[in-house]
């Protein structure tokens, strides 16, 4: 890994630890990136097929090596533009739903200007899908409903952490956020 990409991959581990597992953001999470099941993989592919390929390349990975739970891919360089990177989200998960992996895998998604539709670009509720970089985490659906099973009503954690995150405010998120980058 170059000495760039291995960067990004610490400073994206230091956000899911300090951000995501410290503030419970994904109560999932801890659990295992302690256990060393979570891969970060640093895409650094110019053109959105070419970020594709790499997704597809990643679901082959995760399907050769079950012992890793889930995969953050990260792109530094590709989607700075929030619509843009929509885009490419859509278009991923149409492309896992025609090669067969609807209910095998599903995407979680990231974005340093993440915004809800329904929110104002400046609300705290969006940090709860603001990242260091744009980044897709990739999900093992079966793992998913295991972690939903064990936990029990999951449908309450996003409203918990909007109140957190409107509690702490988009100052406070943002500086941890940017914690991370140093």
């Amino acid at each position: 890994m170059q000495e760039a990409d291995k960067q990004v991959a610490e400073q994206t581990e230091a956000w899911v630890r300090s951000f995501i597992v410290e503030h419970n953001i994904c109560p999932f999470a801890k659990r295992e990136l302690d256990g060393g099941k979570v891969r970060i993989e640093v895409v650094r592919s110019k053109k959105i097929d070419v970020a594709l390929e790499e997704l597809i390349a990643e679901v082959e990975w995760l399907n050769e090596h079950p012992e890793t739970e889930t995969t953050l891919l990260v792109f530094p360089t590709l989607f700075k533009s929030f619509d843009h990177y929509l885009d490419y989200v859509e278009l991923a998960e149409s492309l896992l739903a025609d090669l067969g992996y609807e209910g095998v895998y599903q995407l979680a998604t990231f974005h340093p200007d993440y915004c809800f539709a329904d929110a104002e670009p400046g609300d705290a509720a969006n940090y709860t899908n603001r990242s260091p970089y744009a980044m897709v985490h990739l999900l093992r659906e079966a793992s998913v409903e295991k972690a939903i099973d064990f936990y029990g009503d999951t449908e309450q954690i996003p409203e918990r952490n909007i109140a957190h995150l409107t509690e702490l405010g988009s100052a406070a998120a943002e500086e941890l956020l940017q914690r991370c980058l140093k």
